[in-house]
C-alpha cells in the first residue's frame, strides 16, 4: 500500500538558504531510495523557517528502510546543523471511498 511521509522541520533562521541548498543535493539521493516513488520539499509562506517534505513510499516497509538506512543517517548529519528542534514525521495512508450503488441513480 502507496503511503505519504510528512516531514516538518524548523531551520534557525538565517540558515535557510543553506538548508534548501542541502537539500537540494539531498533529493537527488533519496530518488536512489528502494521504494521511494516521489517528493517535494515546501516552505511555509508566513514562516520562511518552517519546512514541509512530503514523500511518496511504496510501502510502509520502504518507507521505515530508508528511515534507518546508513544513507538516511548520513543526511540527516548534513541537515542537523540548521535544524531548532528534532524532525517530526507523520505516515499517511489514502483512504479510498466507494459510492453505493443507489447513490449513483
Amino acid at each position: 500500500m502507496v503511503i505519504r511521509v510528512i516531514i516538518e522541520r524548523e531551520i534557525a533562521e538565517g540558515l535557510e538558504q543553506y538548508y534548501e541548498q542541502t537539500m537540494k543535493g539531498l533529493f537527488d539521493q533519496l530518488a536512489l531510495a528502494p521504494g521511494y516513488l516521489s517528493g517535494e520539499s515546501l516552505v511555509d509562506v508566513r514562516h520562511s523557517n518552517r519546512y514541509v517534505v512530503i514523500t511518496r513510499w511504496r510501502s510502509e516497509d520502504a518507507w521505515n528502510r530508508w528511515l534507518h538506512s546508513n544513507k538516511r543517517q548520513e543526511m540527516l548529519g548534513e541537515l542537523r546543523p540548521f535544524l531548532l528542534k528534532d524532525e517530526k514525521f507523520t505516515l499517511l495512508r489514502q483512504l479510498h471511498y466507494q459510492r453505493m450503488e443507489s447513490e449513483t441513480r
